[in-house]
């Protein structure tokens, strides 16, 4: 090691603070021997460190502080002795003795009973309360009580480091209110290293060195006679954090992105809708099980539904309408239809762009990123709340083999090298397939959502006539699982800090 460049690297604070090292060894003593502020010590101390010139030893330990009414007694006195001061050798009544002694009734009443533990008074009933001083209160009047000697000595205190007798007073004091309190701490001590030692001898006054080029040194010559401070480059310094979004909502905007660099236009809408846009319009019947309470989250109240609309998706449900289709059959209710809900699926957004669209608007393509709600048990691949990636393409043209090359383009820039497409079943798409991905880490398949082609009995309703519509929608928590490393969607919404602050972004 160059000692010679180590000296030249040194801060002012540090040549300040090193020198002193030896005779002060704790930052407390330092900042007042060298009239630095707390926060220029401790930044002297841990630069110094860094450069192995000295080394800060940090325990944790008890120690003993004043509290509010400690710090009063320690000026005023303790109300035991102010109450003993206006005693004489006759009799005193209890009533005059607070207004004599400044004490409030309670503190009066304290003394009593802690002077009575002490054999310093007696009580005389008459007439009034007296009392009354005996032998042992009248030596104890010339003399310190254990409990005034402890307050007078320094503080804060290491509770390892009383004695007996300061032991006791500590265990008297701690039994009344706001005298003293025992707290943790982190007690620091600072030893010096030969390294440091060595420094010491190459001389390193704040005088010897120039920190800062003033035209004032550069006027008077000064700077030819001394020493430039060298930058040190290896020197720890704080990491700098900067603000960022949370890492689902990166993975949010990459996903945007990708949807609309295909030509994509974003869906939105309410997490509020009613049955008949989140399941009725999409032809899910009336008694499906995902209706139930313990898979859909219901509010209180109804909604509106357009009535001509609404007509036509009754008739499809009853009897197949005029789709070709015989429906689900039985007695379909506005009341059920008109029921508030958490949305279940973005899918509902689809619905609703598709009754909006008029035959001159297609070919279209659409897409969503949003959030939805199942009443789901949570672990570590479910979530009752999380975001869906929707998409439709409405037209003429669209197929099944357009609807795969979509989804595989998708899964491709999300990092995926090979996805599973396998025949499934849903209750709005003919015919249906669910998009699997291999978990690396659990080697199982895991569902990522499901896609295919909507019913004529979705589009016919709604849209007017029967058009070909490709439709997905798949779990984006699921998605994002690879490239963040997680094996259980619950780490995604910890909000712990530290994982916010490293955990990498979005970058493809």
């Amino acid at each position: 090691m160059d000692i010679q460049k180590l000296a030249d690297t040194l801060h002012p604070l540090e040549r300040t603070i090193l020198p002193l090292v030896k005779a002060h060894a704790t930052p407390e003593e330092l900042a007042k021997q060298s009239g630095l502020k707390d926060v220029e010590v401790m930044r002297a101390l841990q630069w110094l460190q860094n450069k192995g010139a000295i080394l800060l030893h940090v325990e944790e330990s008890e120690v003993v502080v004043l509290d509010k009414n400690g710090e009063r007694y320690r000026k005023q006195g303790l109300p035991e002795r102010r109450f003993l001061d206006v005693l004489t050798s006759t009799p005193v009544p209890l009533s005059k003795i607070p207004a004599k002694a400044d004490l409030t009734k309670e503190e009066a009443n304290l003394c009593i009973g802690a002077l009575r533990q002490k054999a310093a008074i007696s009580l005389l009933s008459g007439k009034d309360l007296m009392v009354s001083l005996t032998e042992q209160g009248k030596q104890l009047q010339t003399k310190e009580m254990l409990e005034e000697k402890f307050l007078k000595g320094h503080f804060p205190r290491p509770l390892k480091a009383l004695h007996d007798e300061e032991r006791a007073a500590l265990d008297t004091l701690r039994k009344r209110r706001e005298i003293v309190r025992v707290e943790k701490v982190k007690l620091r001590r600072v030893e010096i290293t030969p390294v440091g030692e060595t420094l010491l001898q190459k001389g390193i006054a704040p005088g010897n060195v120039i920190d800062t080029l003033t035209p004032e040194i550069i006027r008077s010559g000064d700077w030819k006679t001394k020493r430039f401070r060298r930058y040190d480059v290896a020197a720890h310094v704080p990491r700098v954090l900067g603000g960022r979004r949370h890492f689902v909502e990166e993975a949010i905007a990459y996903i945007k992105k990708i949807w609309l660099e295909m030509g994509f236009v974003e869906m939105r809408g309410s997490m509020v809708q009613t049955a008949f846009w989140d399941l009725d319009a999409l032809f899910v019947p009336q008694d499906h099980p995902a209706r139930e309470m313990q898979d859909t989250f219901y509010l209180k109240g109804a909604g509106t539904i357009p009535a001509p609309l609404a007509k036509k998706v009754k008739a499809t449900h009853e009897s197949g309408g005029t789709t070709g289709s015989r429906g689900w059959g039985g007695q379909w209710s506005e009341d059920v239809a008109r029921q508030l809900l958490l949305r279940t699926h973005t899918t509902v957004l689809s619905a609703q762009t598709i009754a909006r669209l008029k035959e001159t608007d297609v070919p279209a393509k659409f897409f969503a990123v949003g959030r939805v709600f199942r009443n789901e048990t949570l672990d570590w691949k479910h979530l009752f709340e999380f975001h869906q990636v929707e998409g439709i393409v409405v037209d003429p043209d669209a197929n099944l083999r357009q609807l795969i090359k979509y989804l595989r383009e998708f899964y491709t820039k999300m990092g995926y090298a090979d996805v599973r497409l396998r025949p499934a079943h849903f209750p709005y798409t003919e015919p249906s397939l669910e998009v699997e991905v291999l978990h690396p880490i659990r080697k199982e398949w895991i569902e990522l959502g499901g896609a295919g082609i909507f019913r004529p009995e979705v589009t016919q309703p709604i849209f007017g006539t029967d058009i070909p519509v490709l439709a997905w929608g798949q779990g984006m928590e699921r998605i994002i699982t690879e490239y963040y490393k997680f094996q259980d969607l619950r780490e995604m919404y910890t909000n712990d800090v530290d994982q916010l602050r490293s955990v990498k972004a979005w970058m493809r």
